[in-house]
């Protein structure tokens, strides 16, 4: 049997992309170019946002002129709300590359006396599409237009009939929609006549605000196909970084130290493998935040930049603490090697820590990364939604070759080498920690459960702690047992 022959794929037809932080990724590229994406949702979802993004990003980045054109918000106060999200607005406006309009739902050129026309509203547009070179359009929304009229036979035949002209004109647009109870919007058709379709959602779990966006349909385009964590802060509108579809990182060979030489050892002779993922885990008091400081010290002292996340001290209570160890943080804080960024976990929600977590790692540039603990992050989400985003976090970072140390925190029952967060499936290398009555005394004990890679020690060994440092010991057979 003759095999069968790979046909081409036709390729994609063009897009036009958003500049939004991660919408790109996962639309493979932006909205249909020339073609209309509806954005639906409840009240406060985030769609006034994103489409003004839209049009923001491509006057900024891609020096596309944009038209907004509201039914219910006066011109002067949609710009003074959109212009708390980072954005001069006026000024685009005064260089002609954004126009923010209302239209008066009264107006005789929108609804037309007898019967129900948008032969208005395409005339509006036409005349800023020559006046001003329009590429990118927003309208927010046609809900308020179709409120005035029952027949949906008229809507739809309305609808269509705009979304074909805009295609003609090559117009990429935006139109906000309600969401529907019995149907995905609020008219039901919206979503079958619209190229691309996407869904903002707002919802609070445990008093914690969460905010997801998926993608419910893109003609002609594959496409991500999950929901995706969204934010909205004093940047505008973001979709945080997701997993990737394939599990294609570089694998370095080169290595970096952990700060302790025979830590080195134990875990194979050098340390661990550059761009790996490295978890410590153990009960509170089994020197895990001291070996991730040791970490981040070596790193500054090799002229490298590390960033410390401490979600239990701040700068300067484990720069004090770290002194009773031999670990002086002071002088690499000050040459700007090393940062820390301490904060409390529960005081916002997940998605909001992931975005202020690779925000703070884009804008510091470090080759190293340290959070400590990642067990904090359960008092804001469930293991589930916690290991999602730590799953984020290691696929960005190893996306650009950052070596990352993480700290977990053992129950005082559990045993050493089991996380709550199930996390350590996904490290590189696994480090537990456990604390053993030795006679009247506690003896810290330290042990590699797995490193990937490399030809580490199974040896359990006794960890020293002093004002001169770390140092690892062995133990007879009667203090294993």
């Amino acid at each position: 049997m003759a095999p069968l022959k790979n046909k081409s794929q036709p390729p994609c037809f063009p897009k036009t992309p958003t500049g939004i932080a991660g919408l790109d990724e996962i639309t493979e590229g932006g909205l249909p170019k020339g073609r209309t994406t509806l954005i639906y949702g409840e009240p406060g979802c985030g769609k006034t946002v994103l489409g003004m993004e839209f049009l923001v990003r491509g006057a900024e980045n891609f020096a596309e002129a944009g038209l907004f054109i509201s039914f219910e918000e006066e011109e002067q106060s949609l710009i003074d709300n959109l212009n708390c999200y980072g954005s001069d607005l006026k000024a685009l406006i005064g260089k002609r590359l954004l126009k923010v309009t209302q239209i008066d739902l009264a107006a005789a050129e929108i609804i037309e006396a007898g019967s129900f026309s948008l032969d208005g509203l395409i005339a509006h547009i036409e005349h800023d599409i020559k006046t001003m070179h329009i590429k990118r359009l927003v309208i927010d929304s046609l809900d308020a237009i179709f409120s005035v009229l029952t027949r949906k036979d008229i809507l739809r035949r309305e609808f269509s009939r705009l979304l074909r002209w805009l295609k003609s004109n090559g117009i990429t647009t935006i139109i906000t929609g309600e969401r529907g109870t019995d149907s995905l919007t609020k008219y039901g058709f919206e979503a079958y006549a619209s190229d691309c379709v996407i869904l903002l959602d707002h919802r609070i779990c445990e008093q914690i605000s969460k905010r997801r966006l998926r993608i419910v349909k893109y003609r002609g385009s594959s496409h991500g196909k999950d929901e995706y964590p969204c934010l909205i802060n004093s940047q505008g509108f973001s979709v945080l970084p997701i997993t990737s579809l394939k599990l294609d990182f570089a694998a370095e060979s080169n290595w970096v130290s952990s700060g302790i030489e025979d830590l080195n050892r134990l875990c194979g002779g050098n340390g661990y493998y550059r761009g790996s993922s490295i978890l410590l885990s153990g009960k509170a008091g089994t020197g895990k935040s001291s070996l991730a400081c040791a970490f981040a010290c070596a790193a500054g002292l090799r002229g490298e930049k590390c960033i410390y996340f401490s979600l239990e001290e701040s700068e300067q209570q484990l720069t004090r603490n770290m002194r009773s160890v031999g670990i002086e943080l002071t002088e690499l804080l000050e040459q700007g090697s090393v940062k820390i960024q301490a904060f409390r976990p529960n005081y916002r929600g997940l998605e909001e820590h992931l975005f202020e977590i690779t925000a703070a790692i884009e804008a510091f540039q470090p080759s190293c990364v340290v959070i400590d603990p990642i067990t904090n992050f359960i008092t804001v989400g469930s293991n589930d939604e916690v290991k999602s985003m730590l799953t984020r976090i290691i696929d960005h970072l190893k996306s650009r070759g950052i070596t990352m140390l993480f700290t977990a925190l053992t129950p005082g029952s559990g045993r050493p080498d089991e996380t709550e967060t199930q996390v350590s499936s996904m490290v590189d290398t696994w480090i537990a920690l456990d604390l053993k009555l030795v006679g009247n005394s506690r003896h810290r004990e330290i042990y590699v459960v797995k490193s990937r890679g490399m030809e580490h020690s199974h040896e359990i060994c006794e960890l020293v702690m002093s004002e001169n440092g770390f140092s690892l010991r062995s133990l007879t057979q009667e203090q294993i047992a």
